[in-house]
């Protein structure tokens, strides 16, 4: 993968700090940096998912009244009820 050129400002004692810890790691500071943002970048998609499952989770009852409790049929709300009398 081609690389791109990237210049940041830091403080000297950010700079410092991720001297250090590229160092303990046995890195460059360009591969410590590369790293944390790879890191940071994951963390927000699980994060994004993660409150998308939450937001599923509660208004479950709400999409299964809409849409029916059929996962992927495409029925609406009168299409699953009419399908789903005695069921229970």
């Amino acid at each position: 993968m081609a690389k791109t050129q990237l210049n940041v400002r830091v403080d000297e004692t950010t700079a410092e700090a991720a001297r250090q810890r590229a160092m303990q790691r046995g890195m460059s500071v360009n591969r410590y940096i590369e790293e944390l943002v790879k890191q940071d970048a994951g963390e927000v998609g699980r994060t994004f998912v993660e409150a998308a499952s939450d937001f599923m989770k509660q208004y479950e009852s709400v999409f299964a009244e809409e849409f029916g409790t059929e996962h992927g049929t495409g029925q609406g709300k009168e299409q699953g009820k009419e399908q789903g009398k005695g069921r229970r």
